[in-house]
């Protein structure tokens, strides 16, 4: 029985490593269960026998990479040091796994320029989506946390804080894909972030916070 799951482990572990080289290649909506099951030199069938579609299968290549990430982010909420300092060191870590670690870079490459959101890949944005809140709910807590400790002022947004940051590292990502480069991403990464926590004690011991504002009436 334990070879038995083994064998299947090792099973699904070749048709995701097939998954990411095709998807790399040609593009997600280009890519067949079959073009992977022949690539991994076995039968649909297996392929069906561990995913039910293919965007359950780029849901788990995607997991297979982003998980650690996403737990280095849910683990800031339980931290005994400063919330900014560890935040500032997460990112660091995933900054420089894209940039070095050739399966990170790769997956990150095909979620941000090769895949499209249309017909039997919409689970892939459902999958993305439920991420992106739950990075961004860390994120939040994070940074609550560094307002309770002091480590940023009372009148900052946090909910503005935390999608500003959220926005600027995604930018930064995407940009760097496209042109590598042309810049070193861990070195203007942590620069861009310090750059953002300075602004943000500044232009919280200055202005009121966002979200408390009143919008402009609209002119008729």
């Amino acid at each position: 029985m334990r070879r038995t799951k083994e064998d299947a482990q090792q099973t699904r572990e070749a048709l995701l490593d097939a998954a990411e080289l095709l998807f790399a290649q040609r593009g997600v909506s280009r890519t067949s269960l079959q073009d992977i099951a022949k690539a991994a030199g076995m039968t649909r069938g297996a392929v069906y026998w561990h995913f039910k579609d293919k965007s359950e299968l780029f849901n788990a290549m995607m997991e297979r990479t982003a998980s650690p990430m996403e737990e280095s982010l849910q683990a800031l909420a339980h931290t005994e040091q400063s919330p900014l300092a560890e935040l500032r060191r997460s990112a660091h870590d995933a900054l420089h796994r894209i940039a070095h670690d050739p399966r990170t870079r790769r997956v990150f490459d095909i979620a941000h320029q090769k895949v499209e959101y249309v017909d039997d890949l919409l689970g892939i944005r459902d999958h993305h989506q439920d991420i992106h809140r739950s990075c961004q709910q860390h994120l939040l807590t994070a940074l609550s946390k560094a307002q309770a400790q002091g480590e940023l002022p009372e009148a900052l947004d946090i909910r503005i804080a935390t999608l500003s940051y959220q926005a600027m590292l995604n930018g930064l990502i995407h940009e760097w894909l496209l042109t590598p480069d042309s810049f070193d991403l861990v070195e203007t990464g942590l620069k861009c972030i310090d750059l953002f926590f300075a602004g943000w004690r500044q232009a919280g011991a200055t202005t009121p916070s966002v979200a408390s504002s009143s919008p402009p009436s609209a002119s008729r």
